[in-house]
């Protein structure tokens, strides 16, 4: 018999593969051995750390249910419209991914500060976001709703047109085709894009810092620490960040796979 050959591209793609597993994996497992289960242990009674893990989670959490109920719709709209100047629509919705985080932060500054009529217009109603759980959520979600926005319209795209014609013709309105033609067939790539634009909001530091540095998230307050004291500070808060985002990543990821994979259309 003859033996098959091995595939040079096949393995070249391995190699690298490995490459990338071990690029990505041994720096978030060689942390763990920078502390002591003790001192992390230690970190979880922290009143302090815990509450800005579970700050961060909340926002993130408020965040990415923010950009799924405004950004659904529109990715639904680009996803079966075409008009002028589309290309320079979707450009624009890209414009947070491409920009630097700090760059973002600002940008939202200068809306929000008195100097601006908007933010004056928040002042005199008495309202006041720099500083405020509020502005940590306007961040989170600048930066992280265009991966909603992306997935949800490259989902859409996938489910043909002539099925919802065929509901509508049916007797169906446009809204019930939505609900449980579309929506229903595409529902697991929305959701993956909604763990990703979690993912995206609970990382965010850059725009965060600029806006609220208090309360403190988890990512600003593992900031403060490593400034302040050093890394044997900074790296049990994000041991226990880590751990805790790759268990809600995980099991959202499982959910989303779990179910099905997609159906062609």
């Amino acid at each position: 018999m003859n033996r098959k050959r091995p595939e040079l591209l096949f393995a070249v793609s391995q190699i690298s593969g490995l490459l990338i597993l071990f690029f990505i994996m041994y720096p978030i497992i060689n942390i763990v051995f920078w502390t002591k289960p003790g001192i992390i242990l230690e970190a979880l009674k922290d009143k302090e750390v815990m509450d800005s893990i579970f700050l961060s989670i909340g926002t993130a959490t408020l965040a990415t249910v923010i950009s799924f109920l405004f950004g659904v719709p529109f990715a639904y709209f680009l996803a079966r419209r075409e008009f002028k100047g589309k290309s320079l629509v979707e450009s624009i919705v890209d414009i947070p991914v491409v920009i630097p985080h700090t760059v973002a932060g600002v940008c939202l500054l200068t809306v929000l500060s008195p100097r601006c009529w908007f933010g004056q217009m928040l002042a005199k109603m008495g309202i006041e976001l720099l500083g405020t759980i509020t502005a940590i959520v306007v961040a989170m979600t600048f930066v992280s709703m265009p991966f909603l926005i992306n997935a949800a319209k490259e989902a859409f795209q996938w489910v043909s047109p002539r099925m919802e014609n065929v509901s509508r013709t049916l007797g169906a309105s446009h809204i019930k085709t939505f609900f449980y033609i579309t929506f229903s067939l595409s529902w697991r790539d929305i959701l993956t894009g909604m763990i990703l634009t979690w993912a995206r909001a609970i990382s965010e530091f850059g725009a965060i810092i600029i806006l609220a540095y208090h309360p403190m998230i988890a990512p600003t307050l593992i900031f403060e620490r490593f400034t302040s004291y050093g890394m044997m500070y900074a790296v049990p808060v994000t041991v226990i960040l880590i751990f805790i985002c790759l268990l809600i990543f995980v099991l959202l990821r499982l959910v989303a796979s779990g179910v099905g994979n997609r159906r062609a259309i």
